[in-house]
């Protein structure tokens, strides 16, 4: 492998982790809105969270209605085929659905969901407010 070859590999490589993160964050953050209210950590309701969370959320759904495949999908992509290497079609979160589960569905069916998530995580911020951190007086 030529050394820019690699470099382009592990450049994708990065973006793939982040993807993951982003994936991560997006999915674990409303259970951990919803854990963190029953458990009583107050961080959970801090509004630069939940609206991080919120715009995460909201960029994704977005996204999958205007039928865009992630940025980073077509970064890491290019990546790829600047390394040599094999490529995927299609989103990230389709493309190791299918192959880590073996799940195959239409976009809309992706397009409901992620929709559906948005509802919950807008549902989240009524059934758990953000709130400022309490002040000593």
């Amino acid at each position: 492998m030529l050394n820019s070859e690699l470099h382009y590999r592990l450049a994708a490589d990065g973006l793939l982790l982040l993807h993951s993160l982003f994936v991560a964050f997006v999915l674990l953050g409303l259970l951990v809105v919803f854990v963190g209210a029953w458990r009583g950590w107050q961080w959970v309701r801090y509004p630069l969270w939940r609206f991080c969370h919120l715009g995460a959320v909201a960029f994704v759904v977005v996204q999958a209605w205007l039928g865009q495949v992630c940025p980073l999908t077509t970064w890491e992509m290019a990546l790829r085929l600047r390394a040599g290497e094999a490529t995927y079609d299609g989103a990230f979160i389709a493309h190791w659905l299918e192959s880590l589960l073996y799940y195959r569905a239409p976009d809309w069916v992706f397009i409901a969901l992620y929709t559906a998530f948005g509802g919950l995580v807008l549902l989240s911020l009524l059934m758990v407010p953000p709130r400022g951190r309490k002040r000593d007086n």
